[in-house]
């Protein structure tokens, strides 16, 4: 495993090749993307940022629900960005930037986000990625990770050994320095809301 990733769970990054499935409407009736938002709870003018992205699906329909908010959808294969690029050419919205994840992209973000959503990638990040997540928050900024769970039964997504529970997530981002101050869950995911390692806890 390349060492930017130890500490995944899942062993490959995801396959480019798969990204329709991301764009699938379906996602979003066992994900809303209103209650998403509401985790974030992004300030008014606030940026925010879409750490691995693939097609954006969730910054687009966020990013329609709060206009005001500025977005940055990153991620680090230029392929899915591609997707991403593709649907805001044929509808928007405009307050949606994709930016892939190069050294000089983070280092330009850094300090400067309101808030980050780590969407169905934290079993693919590897500790250092997750350091970069941190390091693009404001002092006192928030991100929010929602992944798949691996404890309960689910029609879609990896398979259960490619994914954590949500107390195997929440000890991870303990570990790594993170205030959990806030858990949910869907019907097959978990939502853990956490402070910047550093930030007071809110």
């Amino acid at each position: 495993m390349d060492a930017h990733r130890r500490g995944a769970r899942q062993p490959e990054r995801f396959d480019p090749a798969k990204a329709a499935a991301l764009d699938d409407p379906a996602r979003f009736a066992y994900l809303p993307a209103q209650e998403v938002l509401s985790l974030l709870d992004v300030p008014r003018g606030g940026l925010w940022v879409d750490f691995g992205t693939g097609t954006g699906a969730y910054a687009r329909a966020i990013a329609r629900l709060r206009p005001d908010a500025a977005v940055v959808a990153l991620d680090e294969q230029a392929a899915m960005l591609e997707f991403l690029k593709a649907a805001l050419k044929r509808d928007g919205p405009a307050n949606v930037t994709p930016v892939l994840a190069g050294e000089a992209e983070l280092a330009s973000l850094r300090g400067r986000a309101d808030r980050a959503l780590a969407l169905n990638v934290l079993h693919e990040m590897g500790d250092a990625s997750i350091e970069e997540l941190a390091a693009l928050l404001k002092t006192g900024g928030k991100a929010v990770f929602i992944d798949w769970n691996a404890a309960v039964d689910r029609p879609v997504g990896p398979p259960r050994e490619h994914v954590f529970s949500a107390a195997e997530g929440r000890l991870r981002l303990e570990r790594s320095g993170w205030a959990v101050h806030a858990e949910k869950s869907f019907p097959y995911h978990y939502a853990l809301v956490v402070s910047r390692p550093g930030s007071p806890r809110p």
